[in-house]
Protein backbone atom coordinates (compact mmCIF):
# COMPACT_ATOMS: atom_id res chain seq x y z
CA UNK A 1 0.00 0.00 0.00
CA UNK A 2 1.74 3.36 -1.01
CA UNK A 3 1.58 6.52 1.14
CA UNK A 4 0.14 9.78 0.87
CA UNK A 5 2.14 12.49 0.55
CA UNK A 6 2.85 14.38 3.45
CA UNK A 7 2.01 18.25 1.31
CA UNK A 8 -0.16 18.83 -0.97
CA UNK A 9 1.33 21.03 -3.86
CA UNK A 10 -0.43 24.79 -3.61
CA UNK A 11 -1.92 25.30 -7.54
CA UNK A 12 0.06 27.31 -9.78
CA UNK A 13 -0.83 30.98 -9.37
CA UNK A 14 -2.97 32.74 -12.39
CA UNK A 15 -1.76 34.14 -14.93
CA UNK A 16 -1.55 38.15 -14.48
CA UNK A 17 -3.07 40.37 -17.23
CA UNK A 18 0.00 43.16 -18.60
CA UNK A 19 -1.59 46.35 -17.28
CA UNK A 20 -2.25 48.69 -20.06
CA UNK A 21 -0.33 51.87 -20.07
CA UNK A 22 -1.33 54.58 -18.15
CA UNK A 23 -3.56 57.32 -19.91
CA UNK A 24 -3.79 55.98 -23.21
CA UNK A 25 -7.23 56.04 -25.07
CA UNK A 26 -8.22 52.77 -26.41
CA UNK A 27 -7.93 52.58 -29.98
CA UNK A 28 -11.28 54.06 -31.69
CA UNK A 29 -13.39 51.55 -33.32
CA UNK A 30 -14.19 51.67 -37.16
CA UNK A 31 -17.43 52.14 -36.34
CA UNK A 32 -17.06 55.35 -34.19
CA UNK A 33 -15.05 56.70 -37.23
CA UNK A 34 -17.60 55.82 -39.10
CA UNK A 35 -20.34 57.79 -36.51
CA UNK A 36 -17.82 60.76 -36.79
CA UNK A 37 -17.93 60.94 -40.53
CA UNK A 38 -21.82 60.63 -40.56
CA UNK A 39 -22.50 63.15 -38.21
CA UNK A 40 -19.86 65.47 -39.91
CA UNK A 41 -21.44 65.10 -43.51
CA UNK A 42 -25.05 65.71 -41.94
CA UNK A 43 -23.87 68.96 -40.07
CA UNK A 44 -22.29 70.01 -43.38
CA UNK A 45 -25.46 69.62 -45.32
CA UNK A 46 -27.68 71.52 -42.73
CA UNK A 47 -25.25 74.72 -42.87
CA UNK A 48 -25.43 74.55 -46.53
CA UNK A 49 -28.64 74.97 -46.78
CA UNK A 50 -27.91 78.51 -45.52
CA UNK A 51 -24.56 79.57 -45.66
CA UNK A 52 -22.96 79.46 -49.21
CA UNK A 53 -19.31 78.66 -49.77
CA UNK A 54 -16.67 79.22 -47.47
CA UNK A 55 -15.35 75.58 -47.37
CA UNK A 56 -12.39 75.69 -45.48
CA UNK A 57 -13.67 78.37 -42.56
CA UNK A 58 -17.04 75.65 -42.03
CA UNK A 59 -14.29 72.57 -42.02
CA UNK A 60 -11.83 74.55 -39.76
CA UNK A 61 -14.31 75.21 -37.56
CA UNK A 62 -16.01 71.50 -37.28
CA UNK A 63 -12.35 70.29 -36.73
CA UNK A 64 -11.56 72.84 -34.43
CA UNK A 65 -14.95 72.49 -32.35
CA UNK A 66 -14.52 68.62 -31.94
CA UNK A 67 -10.92 69.37 -30.75
CA UNK A 68 -11.33 71.56 -28.32
CA UNK A 69 -9.84 74.45 -29.79
CA UNK A 70 -10.81 77.72 -30.83
CA UNK A 71 -10.72 79.32 -34.39
CA UNK A 72 -9.56 83.25 -35.60
CA UNK A 73 -10.62 84.25 -38.54
CA UNK A 74 -9.07 87.61 -40.60
CA UNK A 75 -11.50 88.69 -43.03
CA UNK A 76 -13.19 92.07 -44.10
CA UNK A 77 -16.67 92.86 -43.04
CA UNK A 78 -19.88 91.47 -44.58
CA UNK A 79 -18.53 87.89 -45.34
CA UNK A 80 -21.66 86.49 -43.48
CA UNK A 81 -19.62 85.60 -40.29
CA UNK A 82 -22.52 86.25 -37.78
CA UNK A 83 -24.74 84.38 -39.83
CA UNK A 84 -21.94 81.09 -40.12
CA UNK A 85 -22.25 81.17 -36.00
CA UNK A 86 -25.91 81.61 -35.36
CA UNK A 87 -26.69 78.65 -38.18
CA UNK A 88 -23.71 76.59 -36.46
CA UNK A 89 -25.37 76.93 -33.08
CA UNK A 90 -29.11 75.94 -34.51
CA UNK A 91 -27.85 73.25 -35.98
CA UNK A 92 -25.75 72.12 -33.05
CA UNK A 93 -28.33 72.51 -30.39
CA UNK A 94 -25.90 74.80 -28.71
CA UNK A 95 -26.41 78.40 -27.58
CA UNK A 96 -24.81 81.45 -29.53
CA UNK A 97 -23.40 84.55 -28.04
CA UNK A 98 -21.83 87.70 -29.53
CA UNK A 99 -19.40 90.52 -28.29
CA UNK A 100 -18.50 93.49 -30.29
CA UNK A 101 -14.74 94.46 -29.64
CA UNK A 102 -14.22 98.05 -29.17
CA UNK A 103 -11.51 100.24 -27.78
CA UNK A 104 -13.33 101.07 -24.74
CA UNK A 105 -14.25 97.56 -24.07
CA UNK A 106 -13.67 96.61 -20.30
CA UNK A 107 -12.42 92.82 -18.85
CA UNK A 108 -15.69 92.98 -16.93
CA UNK A 109 -17.82 93.15 -19.88
CA UNK A 110 -16.42 89.89 -20.97
CA UNK A 111 -16.49 88.06 -17.83
CA UNK A 112 -19.06 90.14 -16.08
CA UNK A 113 -18.94 91.17 -12.57
CA UNK A 114 -20.55 91.45 -9.15
CA UNK A 115 -23.58 93.57 -9.12
CA UNK A 116 -24.91 94.72 -5.56
CA UNK A 117 -28.21 93.10 -4.64
CA UNK A 118 -30.68 95.90 -2.59
CA UNK A 119 -33.13 93.24 -1.63
CA UNK A 120 -30.71 90.75 -0.12
CA UNK A 121 -28.18 92.89 1.00
CA UNK A 122 -24.86 91.19 -0.96
CA UNK A 123 -23.29 91.32 -4.13
CA UNK A 124 -24.21 88.76 -6.55
CA UNK A 125 -22.11 87.59 -9.67
CA UNK A 126 -24.25 88.63 -13.11
CA UNK A 127 -21.97 86.39 -15.61
CA UNK A 128 -21.11 88.06 -18.85
CA UNK A 129 -21.65 87.22 -22.60
CA UNK A 130 -19.00 84.97 -22.24
CA UNK A 131 -20.99 82.41 -20.49
CA UNK A 132 -22.34 80.42 -23.75
CA UNK A 133 -21.33 77.52 -25.91
CA UNK A 134 -20.57 79.31 -29.03
CA UNK A 135 -19.11 82.57 -29.10
CA UNK A 136 -18.48 85.04 -31.52
CA UNK A 137 -15.53 87.79 -30.50
CA UNK A 138 -16.23 90.19 -33.74
CA UNK A 139 -13.21 92.02 -34.22
CA UNK A 140 -11.18 91.23 -31.38
CA UNK A 141 -8.42 93.46 -32.46
CA UNK A 142 -10.24 97.04 -31.99
CA UNK A 143 -9.51 96.34 -28.42
CA UNK A 144 -6.37 96.69 -25.96
CA UNK A 145 -4.68 94.11 -24.70
CA UNK A 146 -5.83 94.17 -21.54
CA UNK A 147 -9.23 93.08 -22.43
CA UNK A 148 -7.86 90.59 -24.54
CA UNK A 149 -6.24 88.98 -21.93
CA UNK A 150 -9.69 88.10 -20.40
CA UNK A 151 -10.30 85.44 -22.73
CA UNK A 152 -6.29 84.09 -21.74
CA UNK A 153 -8.01 81.51 -18.98
CA UNK A 154 -11.52 81.28 -20.59
CA UNK A 155 -9.76 79.60 -23.95
CA UNK A 156 -7.39 77.79 -22.17
CA UNK A 157 -8.90 76.28 -19.11
CA UNK A 158 -13.00 76.81 -19.65
CA UNK A 159 -13.46 78.74 -16.79
CA UNK A 160 -13.83 82.29 -15.64
CA UNK A 161 -12.24 83.61 -11.94
CA UNK A 162 -14.30 86.99 -10.89
CA UNK A 163 -13.29 88.25 -6.95
CA UNK A 164 -10.84 84.51 -5.77
CA UNK A 165 -14.35 82.80 -7.78
CA UNK A 166 -14.32 80.26 -10.47
CA UNK A 167 -17.57 80.09 -12.80
CA UNK A 168 -16.80 76.77 -15.16
CA UNK A 169 -18.07 77.27 -18.85
CA UNK A 170 -20.54 74.91 -20.60
CA UNK A 171 -19.05 72.30 -22.83
CA UNK A 172 -18.58 72.41 -25.51
CA UNK A 173 -16.98 75.96 -25.67
CA UNK A 174 -16.03 77.62 -28.98
CA UNK A 175 -14.18 80.98 -29.73
CA UNK A 176 -14.63 82.24 -32.84
CA UNK A 177 -12.93 85.27 -33.36
CA UNK A 178 -12.89 87.77 -36.08
CA UNK A 179 -10.15 90.42 -36.76
CA UNK A 180 -9.96 93.37 -39.39
CA UNK A 181 -6.50 93.55 -41.91
CA UNK A 182 -3.95 95.04 -39.67
CA UNK A 183 -3.65 97.77 -42.93
CA UNK A 184 -7.40 98.79 -41.20
CA UNK A 185 -7.57 101.80 -39.13
CA UNK A 186 -7.87 101.48 -35.44
CA UNK A 187 -6.78 98.24 -35.17
CA UNK A 188 -3.93 96.58 -32.65
CA UNK A 189 -1.84 93.34 -33.07
CA UNK A 190 -2.86 90.69 -30.86
CA UNK A 191 -0.41 89.30 -28.38
CA UNK A 192 1.62 86.15 -29.24
CA UNK A 193 0.24 84.52 -26.10
CA UNK A 194 -3.41 85.14 -27.31
CA UNK A 195 -2.68 84.12 -31.27
CA UNK A 196 -0.96 80.96 -29.62
CA UNK A 197 -4.62 80.05 -27.90
CA UNK A 198 -6.19 80.27 -31.53
CA UNK A 199 -6.04 76.21 -32.73
CA UNK A 200 -6.70 77.83 -36.24
CA UNK A 201 -6.25 80.88 -38.08
CA UNK A 202 -8.43 81.26 -41.31
CA UNK A 203 -8.04 83.55 -43.74
CA UNK A 204 -11.69 84.08 -45.63
CA UNK A 205 -11.92 85.83 -48.85
CA UNK A 206 -14.67 87.14 -50.92
CA UNK A 207 -16.89 84.00 -52.51
CA UNK A 208 -16.25 83.48 -56.14
CA UNK A 209 -18.94 84.99 -58.83
CA UNK A 210 -21.00 81.65 -58.74
CA UNK A 211 -20.98 81.75 -54.96
CA UNK A 212 -22.00 85.08 -54.78
CA UNK A 213 -24.92 84.96 -56.85
CA UNK A 214 -26.08 82.34 -54.97
CA UNK A 215 -26.00 84.58 -51.92
CA UNK A 216 -28.15 87.25 -53.43
CA UNK A 217 -30.67 84.75 -54.43
CA UNK A 218 -30.80 82.96 -50.76
CA UNK A 219 -30.75 86.53 -49.03
CA UNK A 220 -32.01 89.45 -50.86
CA UNK A 221 -35.27 89.30 -50.04
CA UNK A 222 -36.64 90.97 -46.56
CA UNK A 223 -37.35 87.89 -44.45
CA UNK A 224 -36.37 87.69 -40.46
CA UNK A 225 -33.17 86.11 -39.88
CA UNK A 226 -34.37 84.24 -37.13
CA UNK A 227 -37.66 83.05 -38.80
CA UNK A 228 -35.34 81.77 -41.53
CA UNK A 229 -32.64 80.10 -38.98
CA UNK A 230 -36.09 77.93 -37.32
CA UNK A 231 -37.65 76.94 -40.86
CA UNK A 232 -34.77 76.33 -42.90
CA UNK A 233 -32.39 74.78 -40.37
CA UNK A 234 -33.00 71.11 -38.15
CA UNK A 235 -30.87 70.25 -35.42
CA UNK A 236 -28.80 66.99 -35.91
CA UNK A 237 -26.84 66.69 -32.51
CA UNK A 238 -26.75 68.15 -29.14
CA UNK A 239 -24.36 69.14 -26.91
CA UNK A 240 -24.02 65.77 -25.20
CA UNK A 241 -23.05 64.42 -28.43
CA UNK A 242 -20.40 66.93 -29.42
CA UNK A 243 -18.67 66.05 -26.15
CA UNK A 244 -18.97 62.61 -26.55
CA UNK A 245 -17.63 62.59 -30.45
CA UNK A 246 -14.90 64.74 -29.17
CA UNK A 247 -13.73 61.96 -26.95
CA UNK A 248 -13.50 59.41 -29.18
CA UNK A 249 -12.23 60.92 -31.83
CA UNK A 250 -9.08 61.92 -29.56
CA UNK A 251 -8.41 58.27 -29.91
CA UNK A 252 -7.68 57.85 -33.50
CA UNK A 253 -4.26 56.03 -33.87
CA UNK A 254 -1.55 58.30 -34.70
CA UNK A 255 1.83 55.90 -35.47
CA UNK A 256 5.27 57.20 -34.23
CA UNK A 257 6.42 58.13 -37.40
CA UNK A 258 3.59 61.33 -37.85
CA UNK A 259 4.43 62.02 -34.17
CA UNK A 260 8.34 62.61 -35.63
CA UNK A 261 6.88 64.63 -38.65
CA UNK A 262 4.70 66.37 -36.88
CA UNK A 263 7.55 67.36 -34.43
CA UNK A 264 9.87 68.04 -37.43
CA UNK A 265 7.46 70.75 -39.08
CA UNK A 266 7.08 72.83 -35.85
CA UNK A 267 10.68 72.90 -35.17
CA UNK A 268 11.67 74.00 -38.51
CA UNK A 269 10.00 76.85 -38.47
CA UNK A 270 12.19 77.87 -35.49
CA UNK A 271 15.25 77.69 -38.08
CA UNK A 272 13.72 78.74 -40.72
CA UNK A 273 15.79 82.23 -41.99
CA UNK A 274 12.96 84.27 -42.85
CA UNK A 275 11.09 83.48 -39.38
CA UNK A 276 11.79 85.54 -36.51
CA UNK A 277 9.28 83.70 -34.29
CA UNK A 278 8.83 79.94 -34.62
CA UNK A 279 5.91 77.93 -33.30
CA UNK A 280 5.43 76.79 -29.83
CA UNK A 281 4.77 73.24 -28.66
CA UNK A 282 1.18 74.04 -28.55
CA UNK A 283 1.21 73.73 -32.48
CA UNK A 284 2.29 70.63 -32.37
CA UNK A 285 -0.16 69.77 -30.06
CA UNK A 286 -2.63 71.14 -32.01
CA UNK A 287 -2.04 69.27 -35.24
CA UNK A 288 -2.36 66.09 -33.92
CA UNK A 289 -5.43 66.93 -32.17
CA UNK A 290 -6.70 68.03 -35.34
CA UNK A 291 -5.18 65.31 -38.07
CA UNK A 292 -7.05 62.88 -35.68
CA UNK A 293 -10.36 64.83 -35.85
CA UNK A 294 -9.91 65.14 -39.54
CA UNK A 295 -9.02 61.50 -39.95
CA UNK A 296 -12.72 60.80 -37.88
CA UNK A 297 -14.48 63.22 -39.87
CA UNK A 298 -13.22 61.44 -42.80
CA UNK A 299 -14.09 57.90 -41.81
CA UNK A 300 -10.53 56.85 -40.82
CA UNK A 301 -9.57 55.29 -37.34
CA UNK A 302 -6.15 55.87 -38.33
CA UNK A 303 -3.93 59.44 -39.40
CA UNK A 304 -2.14 59.83 -42.76
CA UNK A 305 0.44 62.29 -43.62
CA UNK A 306 -2.46 64.11 -45.33
CA UNK A 307 -4.32 64.92 -42.98
CA UNK A 308 -1.67 66.81 -41.60
CA UNK A 309 -0.40 68.45 -44.57
CA UNK A 310 -4.03 69.56 -44.83
CA UNK A 311 -4.33 71.33 -41.65
CA UNK A 312 -0.62 72.66 -41.25
CA UNK A 313 -1.21 76.04 -42.87
CA UNK A 314 -3.71 76.99 -40.49
CA UNK A 315 -2.41 75.57 -37.57
CA UNK A 316 0.86 77.40 -38.11
CA UNK A 317 0.19 80.45 -40.03
CA UNK A 318 -0.59 82.71 -36.98
CA UNK A 319 2.49 81.17 -34.38
CA UNK A 320 5.19 82.69 -36.77
CA UNK A 321 6.30 86.00 -37.40
CA UNK A 322 8.64 87.45 -40.26
CA UNK A 323 11.89 88.90 -40.23
CA UNK A 324 11.87 92.34 -40.87
CA UNK A 325 13.97 91.74 -44.14
CA UNK A 326 11.22 89.37 -45.20
CA UNK A 327 8.68 91.77 -44.71
CA UNK A 328 10.47 94.14 -46.22
CA UNK A 329 10.65 91.71 -49.65
CA UNK A 330 7.54 91.55 -49.63
CA UNK A 331 7.50 87.19 -48.65
CA UNK A 332 3.87 85.98 -47.78
CA UNK A 333 4.09 83.71 -44.66
CA UNK A 334 1.48 80.85 -46.26
CA UNK A 335 4.17 80.73 -49.09
CA UNK A 336 6.93 80.38 -46.70
CA UNK A 337 5.22 77.87 -44.73
CA UNK A 338 4.03 76.17 -47.95
CA UNK A 339 7.53 75.79 -48.89
CA UNK A 340 8.99 74.55 -45.75
CA UNK A 341 6.12 72.06 -45.98
CA UNK A 342 7.23 70.60 -49.09
CA UNK A 343 11.26 70.48 -47.54
CA UNK A 344 9.88 67.95 -44.25
CA UNK A 345 10.21 64.32 -46.15
CA UNK A 346 6.85 62.64 -45.43
CA UNK A 347 7.21 59.29 -43.53
CA UNK A 348 5.66 56.17 -45.47
CA UNK A 349 3.79 54.53 -43.25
Amino acid sequence: MSELPSEIPPPPPPPVAPLAPPNVAPPLPSESASRARSLFDRITAEIAKIYVGQDELVLGTLVALFSSGHVLIESVPGLGKTLFVRALGKVLGCQCGRIQFTADLMPSDITGAPIFDMKQQEFRFRPGPVFTQFLLADEINRSPAKTHAALLEIMQEYRVTVERTSHKLKRPFLVLATQNPLESEGTYNLPEAQLDRFMFKIVANYPSAAEEVAILKQHGQQVDLDQRLAETLQTVTSPEEIVEVTTRCGAVHVEDKLFQYINTLVRTTREWPQFHLGASPRAGIALVQGGRTLAAFRGRDYVVPDDIVDIAVPALRHRVILTAEAEVEGHRVDDLLGDLIRSVEVPRL
